[in-house]
């Protein structure tokens, strides 16, 4: 039985979606998402028995945001909040075709600085 995009999900269930993975490949990395839920008060899970948390549509949507800005952009925990309370929508794709990814960065970075070695040896 498969559930509705509008049903609550569990932590695992979210970290799937989010596509979280550990460094060495072995279990789901939840401990991300409740580290997160600590940095960032948006964030509010049901929780139910047992102490397991629901994440409903909204909060996964949040999520995705704070993944966005943390993995993909590169950003610090401050700058994301900074940016989630900043009351305007964060349309995801606008900010990343806006934004130079850490990752480019850096390889640019790499490819300049291998370009003054060799006008230097021409020197």
């Amino acid at each position: 039985m498969n559930k509705s995009a509008d049903s609550y999900k569990t932590i695992s269930e979210v970290v799937k979606i989010l596509g979280l993975k550990s460094k060495k490949g072995e279990s789901l990395p939840t401990h991300t998402i409740r580290f997160w839920e600590k940095k960032f008060k948006q964030i509010k899970p049901k929780i139910f028995n047992n102490n397991r948390r629901y994440y409903d549509k909204k909060n996964i949507e949040l999520l995705k945001k704070i993944h966005f800005l943390l993995k993909d952009q590169g950003m610090t925990i401050n700058g994301a909040k900074k940016i989630l309370n900043n009351n305007e929508p964060l349309k995801l794709d606008e900010t990343s075709n806006n934004s130079i990814k850490t990752d480019n960065l850096k390889n640019k970075l790499v490819k300049i600085s291998n370009l003054v070695k060799v006008l230097k040896k021409i020197k």
